[in-house]
């Protein structure tokens, strides 16, 4: 996956063990800040299983931490990274995440289209745990495995099928412009 950085949910939420006193922040893009009165609504974990273009089966999980804003501004700090951690201490009582999974920060607002992203960085400045998230980019799989996406050097196009398993062309005739049907003119 085309990232700054992916981190997978065990060194995630080791960062937050390391910082219980600090407020939480998420910037969503350049000085762009979700409002302190966010609340963690939800902690979703999601296995993948997908075919690429090339026909190869893959799979990862996900863990995603969606963030909501309330319509009013409740208060004018962020939840400490200690409240998150009872979050997820809630939700692993019934819900074990995977510890190898990637994590996602899901996050919209109304300037803003709600959108998965990935913290590429998560930096402590001594009072806030600020963590940068930057959105995810399409790729294309065969090409991170030295393929290609398109025609092969051998004419094979990746995201074709395979020619065995291409049916015949059939040649349609109008019948009813036929004035006479007869053997062998291919009108039955």
């Amino acid at each position: 996956m085309e990232t700054t950085n992916i981190i997978n949910w065990q060194s995630f939420k080791g960062l937050l063990i390391q910082h219980p006193e600090l407020d939480l922040q998420f910037q969503y893009a350049q000085n762009k800040w979700v409002d302190a009165s966010y609340h963690i609504t939800e902690i979703k974990q999601a296995p993948i299983v997908s075919v690429d273009c090339g026909g190869i089966m893959n799979s990862w999980t996900e863990v995603i931490v969606q963030l909501w804003e309330p319509g009013e501004k409740q208060q004018e700090r962020s939840m400490k990274v200690a409240k998150a951690l009872s979050i997820v201490d809630v939700v692993e009582k019934v819900l074990p995440l995977d510890s190898n999974a990637l994590v996602k920060i899901e996050f919209g607002n109304s300037q803003f289209e709600t959108r998965q992203m990935f913290p590429s960085e998560i930096i402590s400045d001594g009072i806030n745990l600020i963590v940068d998230l930057r959105p995810d980019q399409t790729q294309c799989k065969a090409i991170n495995r030295g393929g290609s996406c398109g025609t092969t050097s051998g004419g094979e196009e990746c995201c074709a099928p395979p020619a065995s398993s291409m049916k015949p062309k059939m040649v349609m005739k109008n019948l009813a412009a036929a004035e006479s049907c007869t053997p062998g003119s291919g009108c039955c």
